[in-house]
């Protein structure tokens, strides 16, 4: 049977990814309401509330920075995108798996006594898997310019997505050999930006020196 896919597709496509990013999102405060019952009939203070589950608070500010930003950098991407494949939409769903997943990577992450390599290891491999899947998809659109709106093929650019993901990987690394740091590995993060201005100066240094 022929296959055809209209705009209508690709809408519902993105939509279903948004509604999946929603829902993730918004359930990573059930961990925070399940805490607020605590405070029901006793004397605890909304701030001594705070200070015995700081790491809680602090994994849901963490996850949902995350999923923020995973999530804008699928929308800049598909907003280049007039059409798709099944590689795409597979990939896609990778992706959708590894945010949906995270509410519960970040409530082993809130829960855990300690320092626990594994638990770092188990929340920050979530996030190189929803990394690399953005960069695959990415990927396919390269490969598969037809794909792309008219003129925006330059736009799309690999890479932020490469530089990102290898920043994850070396904050897993990081994170389970030197586990007292904890989740401050992901400051590394940070560097993106920096490395990726380097690359792109030392990538025109190197077109202007092999057109001269």
């Amino acid at each position: 049977m022929a296959s055809f896919r209209t705009d209508r597709g690709l809408d519902r496509l993105v939509n279903f990814s948004d509604a999946a990013v929603a829902i993730a999102i918004t359930l990573l405060v059930l961990p925070l309401v399940d805490i607020a019952t605590e405070i029901t009939g006793t004397h605890t203070t909304i701030w001594e509330l705070f200070i015995a589950n700081w790491g809680t608070f602090l994994a849901f500010a963490i996850s949902f920075v995350v999923i923020a930003r995973f999530w804008m950098v699928h929308h800049r991407v598909f907003e280049f995108v007039r059409d798709y494949n099944g590689a795409l939409v597979w990939l896609n769903f990778l992706w959708l798996a590894s945010i949906v997943f995270l509410p519960f990577s970040t409530n082993v992450l809130s829960l855990a006594a300690g320092n626990k390599p594994d638990v770092y290891a188990l929340y920050i491999g979530t996030l190189i898997v929803t990394s690399a899947s953005m960069l695959l998809m990415e990927s396919v659109l390269k490969r598969n310019p037809g794909l792309l709106r008219e003129g925006v093929e330059g736009a799309l650019r690999l890479t932020p997505s490469v530089i990102a993901t290898a920043l994850f990987v070396v904050a897993l690394v990081l994170a389970v050999l030197v586990p007292s740091v904890g989740m401050l590995w992901l400051l590394i993060l940070l560097l993106s930006g920096p490395i990726e201005a380097l690359y792109d100066r030392w990538t025109r240094r190197r077109s202007a020196a092999t057109t001269s």
